[in-house]
């Protein structure tokens, strides 16, 4: 019987311009050795992408500083420094089993199957021919430059008919949590527009991290996360369930077990 073939899939961050505008990485920019600290946190991002966002120490060596440092081919004490100063900012954080979570990851990653990416090539290369073809040559310049900003036309008019309730998330985020930076603004901005969550869910998780002391993004993500992969996309399908556990809970109550609440992460 033949084996079948697995689907190659290539994943990578998705930066762009508001990454040294984080008040994080500009501190780090102004302590010695910050410049080699950031590409180290660059590479620990990289490191964890097949993982969704997690380093997994595998304890091969006494610690995980030690382990990343042979796994990317740098200095402990650059590894050590690193996660030292992402720890005391909440942008990493590490286990009871010492696996490092980089949170700012989730909401960066982007990841295609090898026929995906084969299809996305393919799809450039038609349009390039249809600019060719229209040009009678190769585009020259100005084309191309039409070409973009015809595309940035668009997208522009389509973000300015966005309901303004959306835009209300980001002020009641940073009313109830704090400040918001750019890769956070991304990641509330793709969970109302990518997975289509009501701006009121989106309130309830915020809530739900200031009222539990969680005032971090992280938390707030996780939240968030959850509901997206479980298709509960309105605050009246969270209710729900949150219903139908509380009915779970009591039953499971009646014999003395504990039921961990599916939809939030523990507070503690």
């Amino acid at each position: 019987m033949a084996k079948k073939q697995q689907k190659k899939v290539y994943f990578w961050l998705k930066l762009d311009q508001n990454f040294f505008k984080n008040l994080a990485i500009k501190q780090a920019l102004r302590m010695p050795g910050g410049k080699d600290m950031i590409i180290v946190y660059q590479m620990l991002m990289l490191e964890s992408l097949a993982t969704d966002g997690v380093i997994y120490y595998e304890g091969m060596l006494p610690t995980l500083e030690k382990e990343l440092a042979v796994r990317l081919d740098v200095k402990e004490e650059d590894i050590q420094m690193t996660l030292a100063y992402f720890k005391s900012v909440g942008l990493v954080q590490v286990d009871d089993s010492n696996n490092a979570e980089m949170l700012q990851v989730p909401a960066l990653i982007e990841q295609e199957t090898d026929w995906a990416r084969y299809k996305r090539e393919q799809r450039r290369t038609l349009k390039l021919d249809n600019v060719q073809h229209v040009s009678n040559g190769c585009p020259t310049e100005l084309e191309l430059e039409l070409e973009l900003e015809k595309e940035i036309d668009i997208e522009l008019e389509v973000d300015s008919k966005k309901p303004p309730t959306d835009t209300n998330i980001y002020d009641y985020y940073q009313k109830r949590i704090g400040p918001l930076d750019g890769f956070q603004y991304e990641s509330l901005k793709d969970y109302l527009d990518i997975d289509k969550l009501e701006p009121e869910l989106v309130k309830k998780a915020i809530d739900k991290g200031a009222d539990n002391s969680k005032r971090n993004f992280g938390y707030i993500n996780t939240i968030l996360k959850n509901w997206a992969q479980n298709g509960i996309l309105t605050a009246a399908q969270q209710e729900e369930e949150q219903r139908q556990f509380e009915d779970s809970k009591g039953n499971k109550q009646k014999s003395n077990d504990w039921v961990p609440d599916p939809n939030y992460p523990a507070p503690y």
